[in-house]
């Protein structure tokens, strides 16, 4: 039978995770190279349909809303793991709880003293124009003075080898559960491979979670649930994954009822406190007495019992003024400000349309730039200027003049390639990479990542919705 023939894998001027320029094979990928190699093509195809099977028999789907060919398909996993040295993850571990940190500090501060704004660190402007930056939040303070306790941080890897933040994901960042199962799918896959690599551990995680979430409150033996909008929504599969793996309760908001200003869950056997609630629940649509009037997802009185100290809302409502992507522009400067650090993962160059110079220059320019709206996610609400049309440009610059602080532009980052099962060979394909950080008492990093990987040759586009694929990411225990 015929095997992969690396020597033909083609990097054409990318940054490929496996190969350096030379094509020789960089220290982390050998030992998997090696396996690789003696593997047939026709087993490594029976390797990715098991995979493919055992997604759908776990129920690993998602919900594609504007896709007419069905509610629910798998977020494809290729069976060539993304693999990062210890020392580079060491790097970043560090660089993700110093920005974590900062973000949790500025939070903290725009809802209570406004210090940052005072001192003129970030326009005032800016951040009380955010979407998501919510009055009804000043003068919050909420457990451990944490407004983020989980977080999943976009990183890519540039041409240059090196990372940098794409974006941050502060108030429901999902994929964990995507993480935590296609890792024990590849451990089966290539059970002697993960073995002799020493790949550190990511199964702890709904531990971890359980343990940042009971510490945020009094109660000796809390009662956890995970709020979801339900079962039409896109990350369903995650929210009723966590809520199993914790031992915690799965509910809808019309399954809880505030009384007293408590919060309660209704069962079969009467009222049951709740303490703790993981929600899945978007700000606008958590309490229909305070925001969204016409939410059905939320409960109303649940934001006054979370005033009130009588259960603890994970993330905090309001935290997701940190994910602006015009306030993005400025976490350099605000982890300077709060920690007297210079940041250790750098931002990307980013244009604020806000901005009457960034402005112009977005406009003049904007057939090689990305664009992006500031409270967009998911790859919608994006223009990638060198791959799309003149009319595109005209509609967006219109966009732009008519509302520019709903814009910022970067330039357009050639993302790090990983190698991808194709149909008959291996391919490179783009990716990013997702890590998750839990913030309660302490910070943990977790060691591993989502990896998302744009299928489509040539596309740099990874997220679900628009096509994108995932890879489990191996973290070595060194380098």
């Amino acid at each position: 039978m015929t095997n992969i023939d690396l020597n033909e894998y083609q990097i054409n001027g990318f940054y490929d995770e496996m190969f350096n320029d030379g094509h020789t094979v960089r220290p982390s990928y050998e030992l998997f190279k090696k396996g690789l190699e003696d593997i047939s093509k026709n087993k490594l195809h029976k390797l990715q349909h098991s995979t493919d099977r055992a997604q759908l028999s776990l129920g690993m789907t998602f919900n594609v809303y504007s896709d007419n060919e069905g509610v629910e398909r798998i977020l494809h996993l290729d069976i060539i793991p993304r693999i990062v040295s210890g020392s580079d993850w060491d790097k970043l571990s560090k660089g993700l709880q110093q920005r974590i940190v900062a973000l949790n500090l500025f939070i903290d501060d725009i809802y209570n003293d406004q210090k940052v704004l005072k001192d003129k660190i970030i326009p005032k402007e800016l951040v009380l124009s955010s979407a998501s930056y919510l009055k009804e939040c000043i003068g919050l303070k909420p457990p451990e003075n944490v407004w983020s306790h989980i977080s999943g941080t976009d990183l890519i890897r540039g041409a240059d080898g090196e990372f940098y933040v794409l974006e941050d994901n502060l108030r429901c960042p999902s994929g964990v559960s995507y993480m935590l199962e296609n890792r024990e799918i590849l451990k089966r896959t290539f059970p002697e491979m993960f073995e002799k690599l020493k790949v550190r551990p990511v199964h702890d995680y709904s531990h971890y979670l359980r343990d940042m979430l009971e510490s945020l409150t009094k109660v000796e033996k809390p009662n956890i649930v995970v709020l979801t909008p339900g079962i039409y929504n896109s990350a369903y599969f995650e929210h009723a994954y966590l809520a199993q793996q914790m031992g915690a309760e799965l509910a809808e908001g019309r399954d809880l009822v505030v009384q007293d200003d408590f919060v309660y869950m209704m069962t079969t056997n009467g009222l049951q406190k709740v303490d703790v609630i993981y929600r899945r629940v978007d700000d606008e649509f958590m309490d229909p007495l305070v925001f969204n009037k016409d939410s059905l997802l939320g409960t109303p009185g649940i934001f006054g019992a979370y005033l009130k100290g009588n259960v603890v809302l994970v993330n905090a409502p309001g935290a997701g003024v940190a994910d602006d992507k015009a306030v993005y522009a400025y976490i350099p400067r605000l982890i300077k400000y709060y920690l007297g650090e210079e940041a250790l993962i750098p931002n990307i160059k980013t244009y604020i349309c806000a901005e009457a110079q960034d402005c112009n220059y977005v406009i003049e320019n904007i057939a090689q730039l990305v664009v992006k709206q500031t409270d967009g996610s998911g790859g919608y609400g994006m223009l990638i200027g060198p791959h799309t049309t003149k009319a595109e440009h005209k509609e967006f610059i219109t966009k732009i003049k008519n509302n520019p602080r709903n814009y910022i532009a970067q330039p357009m980052i050639n993302l790090s390639r990983v190698p991808t099962l194709c149909e008959n060979t291996i391919e490179g394909r783009h990716v990013d990479l997702r890590p998750y950080i839990l913030y309660g008492k302490d910070i943990k990093v977790i060691p591993g990542a989502l990896t998302r990987v744009a299928l489509t040759k040539g596309s740099l586009v990874v997220n679900s919705s628009q096509g994108g694929g995932s890879k489990d990411t191996w973290v070595l225990d060194t380098d």
